[in-house]
């Protein structure tokens, strides 16, 4: 059985250079870059490369940049860091109700803990309104927090104009990148932000590996307490295997996204097209522009999407009903609900997310499956059957 994997905005493979360029660092170069002696002096050159080639991606210096152990602990670090060291001057946040669970659950944790934080709307496309944000600023407001791209619909939210509303209101401005890094251009400068989270594992870099930029002169508390590692900013000794690997990771995207975005995109409107051509009752959720080159988030009316799901894995084919980090759960995508739609139809989707392993042969393979499975199971649904559909 042929095997396609379509859930990149989950996880992608480690890239084979990436690999390649990791392997002295699994035996031959083990020293902690702290210390002053030869294997010290041997690893440092890896910890000091990556912090550039992190750096030149995002259009940033490279002492703006923070290592984490992924883009949660990033998004954590933060919000609660800023929240923390502004506390004196507020005590209230903004966001939205479709961001990261990473995001929205740890503006959570800080209401518990005496934060107000506003949830501004989104429309039913996903897209914020940059003067709403403006109007939800006020005197005690101290941190705006609003992801580049969303990691289920691929909608791109419009971060300049909005980082640019919280600097007319000296409001610090977050924004989780991690699913924007190497789909679409990142200039932390002209986008207006003063925070900003990334991830290795969705980059073709290993899981547990993230960074934080934080801007030159801004000052957070932080969230681990121990040596000076990381300019101070977070203590533990580097991973450094991981570091490596996102610095070669974000290189070779610095070489290649422009070229592979581009067959991704193509493949996306292939697949887009040719479902909407087989498939009724199929409709495309986010901005069907502003979005990411290779994510997709469709709704199969009269189909739980996670039967959906499993139909097409018995294929081969590899999809998610949403965030990977929310598996498991059978409530409706809370992004979607974020966004007003209805929750039947929240309940019917899926998101594919492509890759620059996917080929036509993929999406071939793809568009003579998904009807079928669909099929399938609206044959099995009484309330396609009581619509009057079969």
């Amino acid at each position: 059985m042929r095997r396609v994997y379509f859930d990149y905005n989950a996880t992608t493979p480690i890239h084979p250079e990436v690999a390649s360029f990791v392997q002295p660092l699994l035996s031959e170069v083990f020293g902690n870059p702290s210390s002053i002696h030869w294997a010290g002096r041997d690893a440092r050159p890896y910890l000091d490369e990556a912090r550039r080639q992190v750096a030149a991606l995002i259009k940033a210096d490279e002492g703006e940049i923070v290592f984490t152990a992924g883009g949660t602990e990033a998004d954590n670090h933060a919000i609660k860091g800023a929240a923390y060291a502004l506390s004196h001057k507020g005590n209230h946040i903004i966001t939205t109700k479709v961001e990261h669970l990473a995001v929205l659950n740890t503006c959570r944790y800080l209401e518990g803990k005496g934060f107000a934080v506003t949830y501004v709307p989104t429309d039913g496309a996903g897209l914020v309104d940059p003067d709403d944000v403006r109007r939800a600023i006020r005197k005690e407001t101290i941190l705006a927090s609003f992801m580049l791209a969303n990691n289920e619909t691929g909608t791109v939210l419009p971060v300049r104009e909005i980082g640019a509303a919280c600097r007319e209101a000296n409001v610090l401005f977050h924004s989780d990148m991690v699913q924007a890094l190497g789909k679409i251009d990142i200039d932390v400068v002209r986008q207006n932000v003063d925070l900003a989270s990334f991830s290795g594992h969705k980059v073709y870099a290993p899981k547990g590996i993230g960074a934080l930029y934080v801007r030159e002169g801004l000052e957070i508390e932080s969230l681990i307490h121990g040596g000076h590692q990381e300019g101070g900013r977070r203590a533990g000794t580097e991973n450094m295997i991981g570091i490596a690997a996102f610095g070669k990771a974000c290189e070779l995207l610095a070489r290649d996204m422009a070229e592979e975005n581009a067959k991704i995109e193509r493949l996306r409107g292939w697949l887009l097209r040719g479902l909407m051509e087989r498939v009724g009752d199929l409709h495309l959720n986010g901005d069907p522009e502003r979005r990411l080159p290779n994510t997709l988030n469709l709704s199969f009316e009269f189909i739980e999407g996670e039967s959906m799901l499993i139909g097409l894995d018995l294929e081969g084919i590899a999809v998610s009903a949403g965030s990977a980090c929310s598996s498991g759960s059978t409530e409706p995508s809370h992004v979607l609900l974020g966004m007003g739609i209805e929750p039947e139809i929240c309940q019917s989707a899926l998101r594919i997310s492509l890759g620059r392993e996917n080929t036509e042969e993929d999406v071939d393979y793809a568009l003579e499956v998904i009807p079928g499975v669909a099929r399938r199971l609206r044959e099995m649904s009484p309330f396609y059957a009581k619509k009057g559909k079969l």
